[in-house]
Order: C-alpha cells, then sequence, then structure tokens
C-alpha cells in the first residue's frame, strides 16, 4: 500500500513537474501569494520553480540566518530553496529533497538559469533523507509531509539530521476533525493531500516522540479553495482536479474515474471543515544525541 501510494505521487507530481506552470501564469501566481508569498519574493526566483503547489511560505517562519545549512523536504521546483539560499548567502548551503526524477530535474534547471551556486538537489523518499547526522541547522517543508505513508519515520529523520539546537519549520496541511469515511478510505483523496493528512494532536504527538521540543503548530487560517485559482490544475488538495488536467496520477488504466472520484467527493464535503494549513515549528534539543532508528 505505501509503495503504491509512493507511486501515485511521483506519477502526479512529475506531471506537474513536466507542465508549463509557472508564477508567469496568474493563476499559479495567485496560489503562491494566497498562501504567504510576496510579489518581491516571487520575481526574485525563477519563474518555473513555483507551481503552484504551496499551502504556506516556511521560510517566512524559519528564522534563516546567513552561514546556516537549510534543507527542503520534497523541494519539487524549488521554490523555497532558492528563497533560502539568498538568506543563506554564500557561506550556506540550501539542499532540496524530492522523490521525483522530473522535479529534481526541473529544480536543477532552474538553479542552472538563476546562477545558483550554493544549492544541491538530492533524489530520495523523505523518510531516508542522503544526509549526514547532524549535519542541518534547519529543516523546512512545504505541503509534503502529509503525502509520506510513515510519517513518525519521516519526523526521526528529521531529528537525526538537525544539530542539537536545529529547527524545523513547516507549511503542511492537517486535520481538525474526523474526515468522513468516504473520503478517508479514498485513494484519490489521499493523492490529493486531504487523506493523508493527520490530526493537529498527533501531528505534535509524533514530533514530541522523535525527539523534539517546544512544538507548535498553528491554523494559518488560509482558504484551501484557493488551489481553485489554478485552472484546469491540480494542486495540492484542489477541490477542482479534473478530468485532463496536468496531474493525472496513473492510479489505474482508468484515470477518468479517479479524477471523477476525487471530484465527486470534494464536491460533498467542504475541504477547510476537516481539514487547515498549518504552520509547524519544533526544536531538537540543544543536549540531544541521535536516536533515531
Amino acid at each position: 500500500m505505501a509503495e503504491e501510494i509512493l507511486d501515485s505521487v511521483r506519477s502526479k507530481y512529475g506531471a506537474v513537474a513536466q507542465s508549463t506552470l509557472s508564477s508567469n501564469d496568474d493563476g499559479v501566481k495567485a496560489v503562491a501569494e494566497a498562501f504567504g508569498y510576496s510579489a518581491e519574493e516571487l520575481i526574485s526566483i525563477p519563474a518555473e520553480a513555483n507551481m503552484g503547489l504551496s499551502c504556506g511560505n516556511p521560510t517566512a517562519t524559519a528564522h534563516i540566518k546567513p552561514g546556516e545549512v537549510v534543507v527542503d523536504l520534497g523541494s519539487g521546483g524549488g521554490l523555497d530553496v532558492f528563497l533560502a539560499a539568498k538568506m543563506v548567502g554564500p557561506k550556506g548551503r540550501a539542499i532540496g529533497i524530492d522523490m521525483t526524477p522530473a522535479m529534481i530535474e526541473r529544480a536543477r534547471a532552474n538553479a542552472a538559469s538563476g546562477g545558483y551556486t550554493n544549492v544541491d538537489f538530492h533524489q530520495s523518499t523523505i523518510d531516508r533523507i542522503p544526509l549526514p547526522d547532524a549535519s542541518v541547522d534547519c529543516v523546512i517543508s512545504n505541503c509534503v509531509l502529509n503525502l509520506a505513508p510513515d510519517k513518525p519515520a519521516v519526523f526521526r529523520e528529521i531529528a537525526r539530521v538537525l544539530k542539537p539546537g536545529g529547527r524545523l519549520a513547516v507549511s503542511d496541511i492537517a486535520l481538525k476533525g474526523e474526515l468522513p469515511e468516504a473520503v478517508a478510505r479514498s485513494m484519490a483523496a489521499y493523492v490529493g493531500c486531504i487523506a493523508g493528512a493527520i490530526r493537529m494532536d498527533d501531528y505534535r504527538a509524533g514530533l514530541l516522540a522523535a525527539g523534539f521540543e517546544h512544538v507548535e503548530i498553528v491554523d494559518s487560517g488560509a482558504d484551501l479553495n484557493a488551489y481553485s485559482k489554478v485552472e484546469n490544475q491540480s494542486g495540492c488538495c484542489s477541490p477542482a482536479m479534473v478530468e485532463g488536467s496536468c496531474c493525472s496520477p496513473a492510479l489505474d488504466t482508468d484515470s477518468t474515474s479517479l479524477h471523477a472520484e476525487l471530484s465527486d467527493l470534494l464536491s460533498k464535503y467542504d475541504v477547510n471543515a476537516a481539514a487547515a494549513s498549518v504552520k509547524v515549528y519544533a526544536i531538537k534539543p540543544k543536549d540531544s544525541t541521535n536516536t533515531a532508528a
């Protein structure tokens, strides 16, 4: 089941990576601005780094400093990596981790076109981060941890790579209440970032179990229906996933029925009633030793 989920996510985001979506599209730009990016931030990086997939702006809450090493889990086209690269400066490093080959290719092309010399991109799942223990000052992520089948493993990996005193700053989707059974059991809803999300209390408990302290999870109050601004494109949690969109996930041979299922589910239930865009912040204790398995 976990591998089926990962294959579905790869297919969806691979299709997005091969699309022409960028900040040059008014709808894509509007989604990013709705979730906390300024127009100045968006024009400061390659337009192709933004594909309307965000649910927040983690660099705004990460307190990134010059000279730091910052890792973005699920880095996509490099949007947050490039913003972080400007913050860490030439003596720092911004590293992107993504499991989708087409996204890595797009991000590296963006890095080349933008002339970035302090960024790296690695292809990997986020439950096996290809970095040494205690080598990172800050881990960020943007609407990706909700897609991981084994979230405790991801939390442990984040704790492993962070230096003692390092921090986690994430924008994500979490649940405010129980999803209707039809949505919770739907693979289409999982790929759409809904069914894979966990409750805020469970999110907090998972981070505490991984050894973090000062855990904060705050509802940003953003309207998840902002994704519908992108015509014929389904961003994470979009209620507008339609047949023929650029995000067709290959869960089975009948992708039409998949889109029809998700569209039907989201027409019956208000996404904002059950789920929320959240800001997550946590710190690895300064006296911490690596305990991740």
